[in-house]
């Protein structure tokens, strides 16, 4: 779903040779082989035992790190950091091409995180969230509830993906545009899977020309090449990454290119690899549904101002958005501030229930106000004009208008809160130029630890079995461990899932596949 976004600085002029491929045709399925939960995190062994897997390091060289810890909270509306706190800003200079066909570099940004009791010899986990938000909010989120058992064996850097959060900025839309992809141009008299095509196009163009002459250097390869530098700043021969949602694209990327320098691999909540633009989306929309039904279900035992049936008042507000009878706010503005609220980051997200039943139910009384409040926060963190081109720039597979048609009708009826909303809003990239394939392994050894759950708005169950099917291709050895609770990532809500993911990170030993943690 496109939401209202905040507008960003523009960025400097550079130098870069583009190419741009157009239109393959979709398919619906994976076109990689799958793997299914199986009994223990090892794999067959063979005669002789396979080497132990590196050590990640500790930086030579660091970055100049400065506290910025009550400015990105305050910026994040997080309120004060928790006491004790380090919560530290920095930035590095990367090559815009790292294969030396684009001349001229971009400021990349990082946020470092640890506690008084952080080792000072302990090694760095570096996060990246992708395009879903800033790995700077991702990494807030995490700090932002009990003390983490992560945070205390370990400093986390977060990774900025370009033209979002403090790295490389994008301003290439206008005010129209940015409203009509956050309607899904609900306003559009007739045919509104047209209408947004042609959105589609407007946005294109624009930001295109806005990026020329570099405007293919904003996708998943691009940002694992951003973490790479990272390392080489850090004169380190390995280092540990943890991927959430849209960043486990880009992790994936980085042990397809850097796989050697990869000391630990954590997955949490990836999206599936190698499939189409609607199978993502329906993935995304189940995970979605189900963690509304989980929040409806939590809001419901707190006695929350929805009521006793809170899906189904969500579902009647819907309906009133998309009739244009809630205050000017559209359906899929709407959406933006559940689908954002229930994949916020913050540890604690779960306190802040009655927060987003209380928005909702003052809306329906006619006191739009909290409701707005909500919808900017989460369109200024999930949807930036950077988001647009990271998003665009990874939708391998598109679908095809015709094909949209089918799903919103479909979806409206299977999925009767995000479904007709998600299906229009697959129309927001059907313009820009086809991507590249997304980048995987075909060679990797390293034992990679996944993490998820069901009840998730970003990427729900049926996501993780084409990922670990292609690291077990690649020959690596996997194991995974849920979450039975609602939200993302998962590993900033379970403390559970922090225990294993503290093991692993320790010696690359994995948990039993299929480990699971309670709500």
């Amino acid at each position: 779903m496109r939401r209202t976004r905040a507008a960003l600085l523009a960025s400097s002029s550079l130098t870069i040779l583009l190419t741009a491929a157009c239109g393959a045709g979709p398919s619906d399925r994976p076109g990689i082989a799958e793997v299914r939960p199986h009994s223990g995190g090892s794999a067959a062994t063979s005669s002789s035992a396979p080497a132990a897997p590196p050590s990640a390091e500790v930086p030579k060289t660091d970055l100049a790190w400065h506290d910025c810890a009550a400015a990105t909270f305050t910026k994040l509306g997080l309120g004060a950091p928790p006491a004790g706190l380090i919560f530290e800003c920095g930035d590095y200079s990367t090559p815009i091409d790292a294969g030396g066909a684009v001349l001229g570099t971009f400021r990349n940004a990082a946020v470092r995180a640890r506690l008084p009791q952080t080792p000072a010899t302990a090694t760095p986990l570096v996060l990246t969230s992708g395009a879903d938000r800033s790995s700077t909010a991702t990494l807030a989120g995490l700090v932002t509830g009990p003390t983490s058992a992560v945070l205390a064996a370990h400093p986390i850097v977060a990774v900025d993906r370009r033209g979002l959060g403090g790295s490389q900025p994008i301003n290439c839309l206008d005010d129209d545009t940015r409203r009509s992809l956050a309607d899904n141009d609900q306003s559009a008299k007739g045919n509104r899977i047209g209408a947004m095509a042609k959105v589609s196009q407007d946005a294109t163009i624009a930001c295109q020309d806005f990026l020329q002459p570099y405007q293919a250097t904003f996708d998943a390869a691009h940002a694992a090449d951003d973490i790479d530098q990272l390392r080489k700043q850090w004169q380190v021969d390995h280092i540990a990454l943890l991927g959430t949602g849209d960043g486990a694209r880009v992790a994936l990327a980085y042990s397809a290119k850097y796989g050697e320098h990869l000391a630990r691999l954590v997955l949490d909540t990836p999206i599936a690899a190698n499939a189409d633009s609607a199978t993502r989306a329906e993935q995304r929309v189940k995970g979605s549904e189900a963690a509304l039904t989980a929040f409806a279900q939590h809001c419901a035992a707190l006695n929350c101002s929805l009521g006793s049936d809170p899906r189904g008042a969500i579902i009647t507000l819907v309906n009133r958005a998309a009739a244009n009878q809630l205050g000017g706010i559209s359906a899929n503005e709407l959406l933006t501030g559940v689908s954002g609220f229930l994949a916020e980051p913050r540890a604690d997200q779960a306190d802040h229930t009655t927060d987003l039943a209380d928005a909702l139910s003052a809306a329906g009384n006619g006191d739009t106000t909290a409701l707005n409040q909500l919808i900017t926060r989460e369109s200024a963190a999930t949807d930036a004009d950077g988001q647009f081109v990271s998003a665009c720039s990874d939708n391998q597979k598109p679908a095809t208008p015709d094909r949209v048609k089918q799903l919103e009708t479909a979806w409206a009826k299977q999925y009767p809160v995000f479904g007709e909303a998600t299906a229009i809003g697959l129309m927001a990239c059907t313009a820009w130029p086809t991507p590249n394939p997304a980048q995987l392994p075909r060679t990797f050894a390293l034992p990679t630890l996944v993490l998820g759950n069901d009840a998730n708005p970003i990427a729900g169950s049926d996501a993780r079995p084409s990922v670990t099917g292609a690291l077990a291709s690649a020959g690596a050895k996997t194991s995974t461990v849920t979450w039975q609770g609602w939200g993302y990532p998962v590993f900033t809500h379970s403390a559970c899932v922090q225990q294993n993911l503290v093991g692993y990170l320790k010696d690359a030993a994995l948990p039993a596949d299929g480990t699971a943690c309670p709500a």
